[in-house]
């Protein structure tokens, strides 16, 4: 899968979970953490189990840090490595 379509599948994720339309606004450079009130732990976790959902993957807890989701293209950058 490319980049491309990990954007738009995560991009559709954090729309669903925040609630909002100004997903589409999102650049690579985008700070998400601490930026987007409705970004919290419940919705880390929701957002974590979709693309565990979506990818049928499995992400473990050592493996998530601030960092990735520091930016909305640090969140599909993690996203392309653990899929690809």
């Amino acid at each position: 899968m490319n980049k491309v379509n990990h954007t738009k599948i995560v991009s559709e994720i954090l729309g669903t979970v925040l609630s909002t339309n100004s997903i589409n606004d999102l650049t690579k450079e985008t700070a998400i953490l601490g930026t987007i009130p409705e970004f919290d732990s419940m919705a880390i976790m929701t957002i974590l189990t979709l693309l565990e959902d979506n990818y049928g993957i499995i992400i473990e807890d050592d493996e998530i840090s601030a960092q990735v989701f520091e930016t909305f293209g640090s969140l599909v950058d993690y996203v392309a490595e653990k899929v690809d």
